[in-house]
């Protein structure tokens, strides 16, 4: 099975894997990037971005707590757990994270 198809970064070779909002699906072949959001009537529209904007992808938090040994973390809307976040995170923050480490990079 060709490998052409990246959603956040990784190459995915299922069919049925699951793209959610706000995720960045790179397709190989033609060098397209695409972000995945809704539109007014809540389904999912295409928005095609330049290989700068796919290099990150923005997600709202949804909780910040301490975990074992009081590390802080914080977790996504998309479910992705981001470990020492910036102390100045809070809930209902969006922040910009960067797909090939994974961290915070910028919030708001």
């Amino acid at each position: 099975m060709q490998e052409h198809v990246k959603v956040d970064g990784k190459v995915r070779a299922d069919t049925t894997f699951p793209a959610g909002f706000m995720d960045v699906i790179s397709l190989e072949a033609t060098n397209e990037n695409i972000h995945l959001i809704y539109d007014v009537k809540g389904r999912f529209a295409v928005h095609r971005v330049t290989t700068k904007e796919a290099s990150y992808k923005w997600a709202k938090v949804k909780a910040v707590q301490l975990g074992k040994r009081s590390i802080p973390y914080a977790v996504t809307h998309g479910g992705r757990t981001i470990k020492y976040p910036d102390p100045l995170v809070r809930v209902n923050d969006t922040v910009k994270i960067d797909l090939a480490t994974g961290k915070i990079t910028d919030f708001i």
